[in-house]
Parts: structure tokens; sequence; C-alpha cells
């Protein structure tokens, strides 16, 4: 199914809201379908298959970040966490609940029209990959490559790049990255993660080209798209 025909399931319990993403959505070529409640959530994505979901967290009858872990027991559809509750734990919580974006309110309809692109666009690429992984971490020899090409990674660079491969579109905050990269446990600051992570971009640039690898989650913290 093509991205301009791609289903996207609306979870807002705010129905004029709702209806305004659905036009906005229509007019840039997508169908969609809208839930006000959680009620229903697990069966549509179960019988309708939509290409992607758009959830709020705040929901009558049932939370978004308790739906988020329900469909990610069963679905990888990307899904777009919509909320007006900005705080650090909410965000974390429903990132690594497995949400492949998030937005906060107020926003622009425009720019969820955007968002919903990029995430079906990298889906898509995910999908017309062939069974080859591009990316190989060997573990015994500490080497690892991106499309056949060696990458030449520090101790402590494979070790970043294995925490992120090891769940893929997971978005991982500075301090649980640090957790992962000493084996000693030394007290370090959350930016040296920015260090090993520009380091690590510089070397994975040099098998993708401008292809981002490691993305930067504003307030969060990095995930790997791949």
């Amino acid at each position: 199914m093509s991205e301009e025909t791609a289903p996207v399931l609306i979870v807002e319990d705010e129905i004029k809201l709702a209806r305004l993403l659905a036009d906005y959505l229509s007019a840039s070529g997508f169908a969609s379908e809208c839930l006000d409640t959680g009620r229903d959530v697990v069966e549509t994505v179960r019988s309708r298959h939509p290409q992607l979901v758009l959830l709020d967290l705040m929901l009558p009858e049932k939370d978004g970040l308790t739906l988020a872990k329900e469909l990610r027991a069963f679905s990888d559809v990307p899904i777009i966490m919509i909320t007006a509750r900005v705080d650090e734990i909410d965000r974390l919580l429903g990132l690594e609940l497995g949400a492949d974006d998030y937005i906060c309110k107020p926003f622009s309809p425009r720019e969820v029209v955007a968002r919903v692109k990029a995430v079906l666009r990298r889906a898509q690429r995910v999908s017309e990959r062939s069974e080859a992984p591009r990316l190989v971490v060997d573990e015994a020899t500490l080497e690892a490559s991106l499309d056949g090409h060696p990458l030449g990674l520090t101790p402590v660079e494979f070790r970043l790049l294995k925490a992120l491969a090891a769940q893929p579109r997971r978005i991982f905050s500075r301090s649980q990255l640090l957790e992962r990269l000493y084996e000693d446990h030394r007290v370090v600051t959350d930016r040296t993660v920015d260090s090993h992570v520009k380091n690590l971009r510089r070397k994975l640039s040099t098998a993708c080209g401008d292809e981002e690898i490691v993305r930067s989650i504003y307030g969060v913290g990095y995930k790997l798209d791949l």
C-alpha cells in the first residue's frame, strides 16, 4: 500500500481536533479513521491493520501508555503519541513502550502530517530492505560493519552502537546509555554520551552518506533508525 493511501488511525478524545487532523490528512492523500476512547483500539488495529496510529496519551477507558504496550505485544504498527503532558517521565515512558515519535499539544496539524509522512517513509524503507542485515555487530571481535563497510569503533563506541542496535527505534535517555557504556561504572556527565554519539555518527556516515542512522530526540536522548 502506498503512502498516499495509507490509512491512519486517530485515537483522540477531543472530537474537533480529531476531525481537524482527519481533514489535514485527507488533504495530503491519507485515509483515516477516528476513535474517541481507548476501548476499541486494540481490536481495531487487529482487524483494520492501519499503517499508523496517532495515539493520544490521555483517553477515557484506557490510556495511551497502556494501549502502546498492548499494541507492541502483537504489532509493529508505527505509533505517534500525542499529549498535553510534557514532563520527562511521561515522554520517556511513551517512547520506551515503542512509540516511533512524540508530539506535544498545542501543535500545528501540518506538523502532524509531516511527522506521519516521515514515520511512514522510515517504516517503508525498513520493509523494503532485504533479509540480509545492514548492520552487523560482532561481540566476539568487538567489530561492527554497516552495508559491508567496517566501522572501526573504539570499545566505548562499540558498546554504544550495541545498546542502540539491540532495540532499534527505541529512544534511550543519556543516563540509560551511560549505564551501558562503561563497565567500571565510572562517574561521567550526560554530555559524555553526546561526544561518543558524535564520533559514532562520523564513522557511520562513511558507510551511509547523508542517511541519519542515529537520531537525536530533543529533550530525551537517542535512537537507532535502521
